[in-house]
């Protein structure tokens, strides 16, 4: 950290610059927002508190205030993310003690979940539902999502180039920055690049889909940008039409997980 932070510097000043200093192009723009975002509710819960302030009753008391408008998870994910830089404060002796240590993480009521995942009859309802044109539209995109359990961005950065439809397989490698400028990024880790088995309606629909298309495009981006708002309105739409459980795009991914769950 710079030479000039010591325990009289505000705290919310020595976690923006800890952030921009340690986690700033190391991490997921995804989780960067997340950063950026525990720092503006440390500047708007405590903007005064400084370094030499920070105590344990001081800290349990933001992890408090910060309770009152979040779920607990989210609120343990604050916490998490105030430790890493209050620890390293620690190591460089502006803070004496751990004031995270032994912290009590609160708290709202949960809100009432959604269905997160539909049963194999609805799966099936709803994939005889999709109108599945000649070229590729949202109902192609959900046919594969469900089909595959696919994430949102990887299913966006399929190209032909990624089907084998000799061995029936399909490979993830890349997902797609819809979030920010496009452009191929890395999966979200390691263990996510994989190959997927794929059933011959996946095979013989994509297989006409793709022909004659470049081996190196995404199928589903085109030039306008794309919102996960827009495909989760398309799926609902299907879902209220067919009579059944209304889930989002990732709830297509919950589903695929369960039915393979079920099916041992």
């Amino acid at each position: 950290m710079r030479k000039d932070m010591n325990s009289e510097t505000l705290f919310c000043e020595y976690y923006r610059q800890w952030v921009d200093i340690y986690k700033k192009g190391a991490i997921r723009e995804a989780t960067m927002a997340k950063y950026l975002m525990t720092q503006k509710w440390v500047e708007k819960l405590a903007p005064e508190l400084k370094l030499c302030e920070l105590s344990r009753t001081v800290y349990q008391q933001l992890l408090n205030d910060y309770a009152k408008e979040h779920e607990r998870q989210t609120t343990l994910d604050f916490h998490h993310q105030l430790k890493g830089a209050v620890l390293d404060a620690v190591d460089e002796g502006l803070i004496g003690r751990d004031p995270t240590r032994k912290a009590i993480i609160k708290g709202k009521t949960p809100r009432t979940k959604k269905i997160k995942y539909l049963n194999q009859f609805e799966l099936h309802t709803l994939i005889a539902h999709l109108d599945i044109k000649e070229e590729a539209n949202w109902d192609w995109f959900i046919l594969l999502v469900a089909k595959t359990g696919m994430r949102f961005s990887e299913a966006l950065a399929v190209t032909p180039g990624d089907f084998d439809f000799t061995r029936q397989t399909l490979s993830v490698s890349k997902t797609w920055d819809y979030k920010g400028e496009g452009g191929f990024l890395p999966t979200k880790n390691k263990s996510s690049v994989r190959k997927i088995q794929i059933d011959w309606q996946i095979v013989v629909k994509f297989s006409e889909l793709v022909k004659g298309l470049p081996e190196d495009k995404p199928v589903f981006v085109g030039r306008d940008k794309i919102y996960n708002s827009t495909v989760n309105g398309v799926l609902t739409r299907h879902c209220r039409a067919c009579g059944i459980s209304v889930i989002s795009i990732h709830g297509l991914r919950h589903t695929h997980a369960s039915l393979l769950l079920f099916a041992g």
